[in-house]
């Protein structure tokens, strides 16, 4: 790992290590505060779990989160627990209303806890000297245990009708000898109980008005300060993840804490992100569409692009605002779980704040604009001007015709100079940032189909279909689930799609039959067509001789509106002794490989077989196996049994995915695993 990316990881946990003990040490009981061990930012890490979770104060005072619904609890005593610590604090005594049980087994399987007030005396009792101390109090929580064999919180009422005494150190609760003992003996569970849900109530406590509009904020650094959340989000949001470390033992999450012990950023990825980004880092698209655009849910997405040319998600974040620190931190945080990886190239929207964290954290990365972003905003920003129809065909014309920075300077000064538009503010900016987002000068850059370097190309949200503006984080975190499920399966059936089945040959050209046995099925479909639009090349002719290298020109008829045809002329650079081949148009550095062009070059000068050097292996069938193994054999940071999980994970997530397909995927696959299981208990027996 890079010594830089180490110490800004470093220097992340130790200033949130200091942030929360200073919290806890200001609103711990003293009997507790000895038992509670202060941590990092909540880093959780599959079962390297190294956060505490451990309630936390607000204002100075120790509170606990309301009971709700939805609620969940690893057992009973925990949920009794946890109800009985909150009792205590709000001033009243529980009793175990109801309880039912299996009818074979005797296990508890449901609950309601309510309040020591709740209901009245019978009527045989009434006239006992003992006083009456019920008052038909509705408060209650009542639970049940789901599949998940965690319990679950399913109707809860806050409300008493009694006044509320001082803080309740008893309760009511009906136990055997052997109960007794052993509550007696595990004094410590309600403690950590209260670890347990220390999480929920730094945002519960200290975002307690969340659902706050932004006039109401003193200031915009108080706005970007805090996560601005829904009741029942930070709650929504920790069942999650608890759920999520129980059934993913490679999932990730990173919380950010501000000075006050308020949430403000948060950071995770799921076990199968975490698996794809081994593969895929090499390009990587930050989408800050939902923060930037101000949609409820303040969502940052990472997004790559898998061996199928397909869009996957690979981490996420909710940031408290667009702010250098904000971004500088999630971006940190990636790199805490990726072991310090940088991706080659990363594509943003155009924005200055962006810009200066990635180069702080990502310095060796290439930083480059999304040109559908930018191109999105023409109607906003030259909507207004005279001619504008007119001006945004230049546009389009000096970006995506120019093959040369002369010929998009030329057309730009012309375009600029014709509509008396030299002056205006934004085609300015714009113009300074070319080299970022030009595809006239991004042509070094590697893009891996990202690039959008086409007028109909376009980079779209991840979530799309599934967020809109008024989405709430709760609603969201369902949302999440299903998009996932979608991409994932999408990939495993293209995946069975492109080992199983042989493409249609359009052509009789070699090149097509030797990609055809080597690429997924839609990569193919995409080199396919350039195959075929070689016959619209109608010119090779030689230019000049550069001692090896030899400058071929390629005329080809390109398809206008109108349908109408305009010859274009594209330069082509070839040394046969070095087996290079480089078009003028880069689409091998734009989209993976080689174009009409440098296959016509080929052509001419009788070669039958694209060089290796332009198969690129991440499109290639057989890429997770063959990238499998590099990454063991070339993995020096981590231990020897570090290398063995994530391999064998890798492995075994490939054939979850297919085997999540259909049924006859699913019968296979966990008869695979069922055997592969039995064969390693054999191992051990042997030994």
């Amino acid at each position: 790992m890079e010594e830089a990316s180490l110490d800004s990881v470093q220097d992340i946990t130790v200033q949130d290590r200091r942030k929360f003990q200073e919290i806890e040490s200001d609103g711990l009981d003293d009997q507790n505060s000895d038992q509670i061990e202060s941590d990092e930012l909540f880093v959780q890490n599959g079962a390297e779990m190294e956060s505490d979770d451990q309630n936390c104060v607000t204002d100075g005072q120790k509170e606990f989160v309301a009971p709700a619904v939805g609620m969940e609890f690893e057992s009973y005593d925990d949920a009794y627990n946890y109800y009985n610590c909150y009792a205590r604090e709000v001033g009243f005594r529980v009793r175990v209303k109801n309880s039912w049980f299996k009818r074979n087994s005797r296990e508890k399987y449901g609950a309601v806890l309510c309040c020591s007030s709740q209901g009245f005396k019978r009527i045989k009792d009434v006239n006992r000297l003992r006083k009456e101390t019920r008052t038909g109090c509705p408060a209650m929580m009542r639970m049940r245990m789901v599949d998940s064999k965690r319990w679950r919180v399913l109707e809860v009422t806050l409300e008493h009708n009694h006044s509320l005494g001082a803080k309740v150190y008893k309760s009511i609760k009906k136990t055997g000898v052997g109960n007794k003992m052993k509550l007696d003996s595990n004094c410590n569970a309600e403690v950590r109980t209260i670890k347990l849900y220390r999480a929920l109530v730094i945002d519960a406590g200290a975002n307690r008005n969340a659902n706050f509009s932004a006039s109401r904020c003193k200031s915009s650094s108080d706005c970007h300060n805090k996560l601005n959340l829904r009741k029942g989000d930070a709650q929504a949001m920790y069942n999650y993840f608890c759920r999520m470390q129980l059934t993913n033992p490679n999932f990730f999450y990173l919380m950010d804490l501000n000075d006050e012990g308020q949430l403000r950023n948060v950071f995770w990825i799921d076990a199968r992100s975490r698996a794809a980004f081994a593969y895929f880092v090499d390009v990587i698209y930050i989408d800050n569409l939902y923060l930037s655009n101000k949609y409820e849910i303040p969502l940052v997405a990472f997004v790559g692009t898998n061996h199928h040319g397909q869009s996957m998600l690979l981490a996420c974040g909710l940031l408290a605002g667009e702010t250098k620190a904000s971004y500088a931190w999630l971006f940190k945080a990636w790199l805490t779980c990726s072991l310090g990886r940088f991706p080659q190239t990363i594509i943003t929207e155009r924005c200055n704040v962006l810009e200066t964290a990635i180069s702080e954290v990502f310095p060796r990365s290439l930083h480059r604009f999304a040109l559908s972003h930018i191109m999105r905003k023409v109607p906003e920003k030259l909507g207004g001007l005279r001619n504008y129809d007119v001006i945004r065909k230049a546009l389009i014309k000096t970006i995506y015709e120019s093959l040369k920075p002369f010929d998009f300077e030329a057309a730009w000064r012309f375009m600029i100079q014709r509509f008396g538009v030299g002056d205006h503010e934004w085609l300015c900016s714009l113009y300074n940032d070319r080299a970022k987002w030009a595809p006239v000068y991004l042509k070094d850059t590697f893009f891996a189909g990202m690039a959008t370097a086409r007028s109909n190309e376009t980079l779209t949200a991840f979530f799309d279909k599934y967020v809109h503006k008024q989405t709430p984080l709760k609603e969201f975190l369902d949302k999440y689930e299903l998009a996932l499920q979608k991409k994932f399966k999408e990939e495993a059936l293209a995946d069975v799609e492109s080992r199983n089945s042989n493409p249609e040959l359009k052509t009789r050209c070699s090149f097509e039959l030797q990609l055809s046995n080597a690429y997924t099925r839609e990569i193919f479909k995409r080199f396919q067509l350039e195959v075929e639009e070689m016959y619209s090349c109608f010119s090779t002719t030689q230019l000049h001789v550069d001692g090896q290298v030899i400058i071929f020109l390629v005329k080809e008829r390109v398809l206008e509106e109108g349908n109408r045809r305009e010859i274009r002329d594209y330069e082509v650079l070839y040394n046969k002794a070095a087996a290079e081949v480089r078009c003028i148009c880069s689409c091998f550095n734009f989209y993976g490989y080689l174009c009409r062009h440098a296959l016509c070059v080929l052509n001419f000068n009788g070669v039958e077989e694209i060089p290796s050097k332009y198969i690129l292996s991440r499109w290639k069938k057989d890429y997770k196996r063959l990238c499998a193994s590099d990454l063991e054999s070339s993995s020096t940071e981590s231990t020897e049994q570090v290398q063995w999980f994530n391999q064998l994970y890798r492995s075994a997530l490939q054939v979850v995915e297919e085997g999540m397909i259909s049924l006859d995927h699913y019968k296979v696959a966990l008869n695979a695993f069922e055997e592969s299981l039995s064969r390693v208990h054999h191992i051990e027996e042997k030994t």
